[in-house]
């Protein structure tokens, strides 16, 4: 590791919110109403605990603008970088995230950055599971860099956040 990182762990991967988890199951971000569903097979990224879905739960699909709504919290503007996409959350309460692992990293992830006035600054693709924390230890020494927004390759799909400590 290099000399003055930090090291970014579980407690600074944020979920879906659940007060935004309540809104996206009334009407999402794209203003549709979900239709919750119960998942037969699990394994669904849940981002409102950051874990895999478990069969038998009941889940929904909502589409979701987390820079969107992350400019609205800070003031921020993403201009054309707001968009918004699918994610999976519970149909009902959600006991939030387990204690862990950075988690979804398994697979190719892209982790895009983004400054404090909503604008992109990059990415970078992480191929190996071993390479993710360092990857975002990186993104976090360039001192513009208020957010990394953490996406699966396959789909494009934003599976969380994780901000700039203080």
């Amino acid at each position: 590791m290099l000399e003055g990182m930090t090291t970014y762990t579980l407690r600074s991967a944020r979920p879906v919110p659940a007060p935004v988890v309540k809104e996206l199951l009334t009407t999402d971000d794209a203003g549709r109403p979900a239709v919750p569903f119960t998942d037969h097979e699990g394994g669904a990224p849940l981002r409102c605990c950051l874990r895999h879905s478990r069969e038998g739960e009941r889940i929904a699909l909502v589409s979701y603008a987390p820079l969107r709504r992350w400019a609205a919290e800070t003031g921020a503007d993403p201009g054309p970088y707001d968009e918004q996409g699918p994610v999976f959350v519970h149909a009902g309460e959600c006991a939030g995230p387990e204690a862990g692992d950075l988690p979804f990293t398994g697979a190719h992830r892209t982790l895009r950055r983004y400054s404090a006035d909503g604008r992109i600054l990059g990415g970078r693709l992480v191929a190996v599971p071993e390479d993710f924390a360092p990857a975002l230890d990186e993104a976090f020494t360039d001192p513009e860099v208020a957010l990394v927004h953490v996406r699966a390759v396959e789909y494009g799909c934003f599976l969380y956040e994780v901000r700039r400590r203080g």
